[in-house]
């Protein structure tokens, strides 16, 4: 009997030791240094963020989550502090992150463009024109009543350089108007109210290709590859000395993954096996090296600030991200 019992007690006490150490181990994993990341909803729905991530943590003890949302959003998160690091690609908005002294550490790491996309009927007939010509056709044919344009409506990257381009073009009172349509939403289900209404809208074209080869869209690339169609994407850390509680190391260490070899290769040969191009094309090695002189310079005319990528007097540390 006695030994009956010291079997239990011993079975007992190695159990407790088991679900201490495997409590332990838990513990230990979940609070794995993680890193907040507020980022466009193109890096995110694309799936591209989710081939640097595998990567990245293969190499890495930091956890890396992701919040996907418009890029004004992401930079409303990080201004309170719940976010590491954003990922946007909006250098009006991003200038304000870095002045108001939230942001820290800007680095531009890829571009791709922006198209104007719509129904293969094209019933404003803007097909192989310039993207002022396409607005104003849009325009024209919208009053009259062949045409509707499905706006973002989000305070997104994509919304901001919308609004910039019927600026451009000299339209700027067509909100209220019935052709043109807020959609309030991100850029998937932008893709798709367009599509279901043959409806013309602005989209990045990385997504624009993941939903059109998934079935999800119709819509077809009107007008594309343009100076004015540029789309930039930048990395910027939260500055810890105004949110003390930021994870400042592991958002540089994500940043230089970011703009490495490894990781700008990654980001080069994203989706070409799947679309038959790259949705995203790196920019570290073009902007420092200039092998594509007329893109490079594209890029410092339309994202740089006082030409360069980040103004000294927002720069934190980590010199070598601008050697």
């Amino acid at each position: 009997m006695r030994k009956t019992l010291l079997v239990w007690v011993a079975l007992l006490v190695l159990a407790v030791i088991g679900s201490v150490a495997g409590t332990m181990y838990y513990l230990g994993a979940s609070t794995k240094n993680r890193l907040i990341i507020s980022t466009t909803t193109s890096l995110y729905d694309t799936g591209l963020l989710d081939a640097i991530e595998t990567e990245f943590e293969a190499k890495n003890s930091i956890d890396l989550n992701f919040i996907s949302v418009g890029t004004g959003i992401a930079i409303q998160h990080a201004q309170r502090g719940d976010a590491d690091l954003i990922l946007v690609h909006s250098p009006t908005d991003e200038l304000t992150f870095l002045t108001d002294g939230t942001g820290v550490n800007r680095k531009i790491i890829a571009y791709n463009f922006f198209a104007i996309v719509g129904p293969e009927t094209d019933p404003a007939q803007i097909r192989d024109t310039t993207p002022f010509q396409a607005l104003s056709k849009i325009v024209e044919s919208g009053r009259d009543g062949t045409a509707k344009w499905i706006s973002r409506g989000d305070n997104s990257g994509t919304h901001a350089k919308e609004k910039s381009l019927w600026t451009a073009a000299g339209l700027t009172t067509l909100t209220k108007e019935s052709w043109y349509v807020n959609a309030g939403s991100g850029m998937g289900e932008t893709l798709k109210k367009a599509d279901y209404f043959s409806a013309y809208t602005l989209a990045d074209v990385g997504t624009y290709l993941k939903y059109y080869k998934d079935g999800l869209i119709s819509l077809k690339v009107l007008v594309e590859q343009e100076k004015d169609l540029l789309n930039v994407y930048s990395a910027i850390a939260v500055n810890q000395t105004l949110h003390p509680n930021v994870n400042f190391d592991g958002a540089m260490t994500f940043m230089k993954f970011l703009m490495s070899d490894e990781g700008q290769q990654i980001i080069e040969q994203y989706g070409k096996d799947d679309y038959g191009q790259s949705l995203f094309y790196p920019a570290v090695r073009l902007l420092k090296e200039n092998t594509e002189p007329t893109i490079a310079q594209w890029i410092r005319e339309y994202a740089f600030f006082n030409d360069t990528e980040c103004p000294p007097e927002y720069r934190k540390g980590y010199p070598e991200l601008y050697d």
